[in-house]
């Protein structure tokens, strides 16, 4: 009986034992990680919050580089509401970054579609050819882009600002990608059941692609909301100018007041944000929906 509890004793201290928690081994690796990550989070924050910080300023505290301001002030936000310049940039970006964003996403997944699941000849050298495009530099295609404006009657207008993104190499490329995805007997099965090509391509390739198409809309509309070096070039009327423009001139007119530069930037992040925010649930869904199917 002696022994039989001795043991009982004994099995109870094991288990004992083996429920607390033992201490893990420090991973110096992963601390560095998560060090590195940190600091570069706070290296990319850090331009947007002095951009926030300068807008909330006076102009006798503009050169003081401490990040909360000593008399936070939203004078700077009222003086450009009130100038009605801004309103005519911010609507022009708008407009033109929405309707080129709406055509590449377009243009670019019905060129990828018909390279990456259609046969014939040269599919490969017209491919190749959209993917040469990337490696030239875009200030080399400044001077064709203007002369082909000019050519056309297209300099000084939307269309002419427009024209170089409707579509684009990137986007085609993504766009080929994704649809490698897509199964071939998805696409065979819509032809049986009697769908034509521009109907596969809109009901049945287009839905399985969604995190692409998501992605190539948010690249396009920052790339044509940030543009500043050929909307410049192209235009000559103040009223056509696009928002980076316009602060531009904005800052020369006002004697390079920062505080309302950084103002109208800050102003200026609103529609890049909410862009983010819609086309980042499908992105999310889309790597969701991967990793069930998987």
């Amino acid at each position: 009986m002696a022994k039989s509890a001795n043991i009982k004793g004994s099995s109870a201290t094991l288990d004992a034992a083996r429920t607390v928690p033992r201490k893990k081994d420090i991973d110096v690796g992963q601390i560095v990680r998560w060090t590195l990550l940190f600091g570069g989070g706070i290296l990319m924050v850090l331009p947007i919050v002095y951009m926030l910080s300068t807008s909330l300023k006076w102009p006798h505290e503009i050169y003081n580089l401490s990040i909360i301001p000593d008399e936070p002030t939203l004078d700077n936000y009222v003086y450009v509401l009130e100038d009605g310049r801004f309103y005519s940039w911010f609507f022009n970006s708008l407009i033109i970054a929405t309707a080129t964003t709406i055509s590449a996403v377009i243009f670019d997944s019905l060129v990828g579609y018909v390279l990456c699941k259609f046969e014939f000849r040269g599919r490969l050298i017209v491919f190749v050819a959209i993917l040469s495009t990337l490696m030239i530099p875009t200030e080399m295609l400044i001077i064709p882009w203007y002369m082909m404006a000019k050519t056309f009657g297209w300099l000084d207008s939307y269309w002419g600002i427009m024209f170089p993104g409707v579509m684009t190499a990137f986007g085609t490329f993504l766009m080929k990608q994704f649809f490698e995805t897509v199964p071939d007997d998805f696409i065979e099965a819509a032809r049986i059941d009697g769908l034509n090509e521009f109907e596969i391509w809109w009901r049945v390739a287009m839905p399985m692609v969604t995190p692409a198409l998501a992605a190539l809309a948010i690249f396009i509309f920052l790339g044509n909301w940030t543009a500043f070096i050929w909307p410049l070039i192209v235009t000559n009327s103040p009223e056509l100018y696009t928002l980076p423009v316009g602060l531009t001139t904005f800052s020369v007119e006002q004697s390079v007041e920062w505080e309302l530069i950084m103002t109208g930037a800050a102003l200026a992040t609103i529609p890049t944000l909410i862009v983010f925010l819609i086309f980042q649930k499908y992105i999310i869904r889309g790597v969701v929906m991967a990793g069930l199917k998987g």
